[in-house]
């Protein structure tokens, strides 16, 4: 659903489930979708949960300060190998698909450059 909403909106979808296991400890990273736009390169995280009124954090705030500093490591080594220059324009972004259990519909929105 994020991958459709996101090519709605002009966006080529360059990969996916890009994961990064750094050198120390178990930890690892993850980059859901990365995407171009123009000469902009953009590194998704989508977060999914249903019906938001029920929970207290909306899914986008779940993306925390840990979470933003993995996923711009992870996005400085996939610039790399794929020979992308670091000084070229990229970000990061999160799309949110929020499901309703009582409906069949989903609202999906976009935040920029967190």
């Amino acid at each position: 659903m994020a991958e459709k909403f996101l090519q709605s909106k002009g966006y080529k979808i360059l990969d996916r489930n890009f994961v990064v296991k750094f050198m120390r400890g178990p930890q690892r990273a993850e980059i859901d979708i990365i995407a171009r736009k123009g000469d902009l390169v953009v590194f998704f995280e989508v977060k999914t949960q249903a019906d938001s009124s029920r929970f207290m954090v909306q899914p986008e705030q779940k993306v925390n300060f840990q979470k933003r500093a993995k996923i711009i490591q992870a996005a400085q080594i996939w610039l790399t190998q794929h020979h992308v220059p670091l000084n070229s324009r990229w970000q990061v972004d999160v799309i949110t698909v929020q499901f309703s259990p009582t409906s069949s519909k989903a609202k999906v929105q976009h935040f920029q450059n967190i």
